[in-house]
């Protein structure tokens, strides 16, 4: 069975021009980018990924998944995540020792399909079961449950929801963005160390709860099969508590300092998790794929100044782009409270493409 949701209708609208040259134009709006053709680009574009790295993936094409291959014990919960691309390393750069067993990338901003997700549990389950890591967008999760319910072994899913500038309880609810890297971490040190699916499952939940996350974009991004930006917006303004598929944000805002932004940033993360003094915690600053990691520092800078103020001790770190929105322009800021458990698989080894440590 084969069933998929596509998070932008747009795509649709373009879907005759996926065979144009890479160098479109849109009623004035000029597109360049590295493309032979569009409908070939997630194809050629995991054939590169797995050839990179092919000391600790490869490249199942049809039904496309990536798979590590690093050897799993006997009876190992094999986690299996996915989403559209464009957000990469998310989640393909994530796959190898220490984190996800396969991840499943769909078009750009779609969905994969179930037989991919599918696919993907059975050749890396190995004894103990399946466990899904499912951002929280409706096409992912309502394919994510076809697969389940066509798995004929052990499995749970995991739903990140970690987007603080949605209301809780408003439509889907929240939306999963880069506090996905932080449980796929957490919780796939713990299923390399042998924890069971129940336990795994429980851990990501627990890492979910005391995450959350807030971007903000200086720029839209630029869908391949769309050819131009996906909303507009002024030199003068930005898009805040944006979405990491190109959707508006809750609010757009005049252009001010890192400093001012920032705050809106800090203030709603902490409004939220309302973290004790002396709460060990990660700060995780996120690029949204064009945003410089000299100016990432300086975000980094400036929320680890807010938190230390709050007395937050931040005990880790991540800065750089790890969950991406194609081409924008702009970045987002995650806090995760932790216990010693979790900072204890925090450190444990993984070696992916995008993550490695201790090995």
């Amino acid at each position: 069975m084969v069933c998929f949701q596509i998070e932008f209708s747009m795509l649709a609208v373009f879907a005759g021009l996926v065979n144009q040259p890479p160098n479109f134009i849109f009623k004035g709006h000029s597109m360049k980018k590295f493309i032979n053709t569009v409908d070939n680009l997630l194809d050629e574009s995991a054939r590169g990924f797995a050839l990179a790295h092919a000391d600790i993936v490869r490249l199942n094409p049809e039904p496309r998944y990536i798979a590590r291959t690093a050897p799993r014990a006997p009876g190992k919960v094999a986690l299996v995540s996915g989403g559209g691309s464009g957000h990469e390393p998310l989640h393909i750069g994530f796959v190898g020792l220490g984190m996800l067993d396969a991840a499943c990338p769909g078009q750009v901003f779609t969905s994969p399909t179930p037989d991919q997700m599918l696919a993907a549990a059975q050749a890396t389950e190995s004894g103990g079961g399946v466990l899904f890591i499912v951002k929280n967008y409706a096409g992912d999760v309502m394919n994510f449950e076809i697969a389940a319910e066509m798995l004929d072994c052990p499995h749970e899913t995991v739903l990140v929801h970690d987007d603080v500038s949605i209301p809780e309880h408003q439509g889907m609810g929240r939306r999963g963005v880069a506090g996905t890297t932080i449980v796929e971490k957490i919780v796939g040190a713990a299923a390399e160390a042998g924890a069971d699916l129940a336990a795994c499952k429980a851990l990501g939940e627990r890492v979910v709860r005391a995450t959350a996350s807030m971007g903000v974009a200086l720029t839209s991004c630029t869908v391949p099969a769309v050819g131009k930006p996906t909303f507009g917006i002024a030199d003068n303004e930005i898009e805040m508590g944006v979405g990491i598929h190109g959707e508006k944000g809750r609010k757009r805002m005049a252009l001010a300092s890192a400093s001012e932004i920032v705050e809106h940033l800090t203030q709603a993360i902490d409004d939220e998790l309302k973290p004790a003094k002396g709460q060990p915690a990660l700060l995780h600053v996120n690029g949204f794929g064009a945003t410089p990691l000299m100016e990432l520092y300086l975000v980094y800078d400036l929320t680890r100044q807010f938190w230390d103020r709050r007395g937050v001790s931040i005990v880790r770190s991540l800065v750089g782009n790890f969950t991406t929105s194609l081409d924008m322009a702009g970045c987002s800021v995650t806090l995760t409270l932790l216990d010693d458990e979790m900072i204890r698989l925090w450190d444990a080894p993984v070696h992916t493409a995008a993550l490695r440590w201790g090995c």
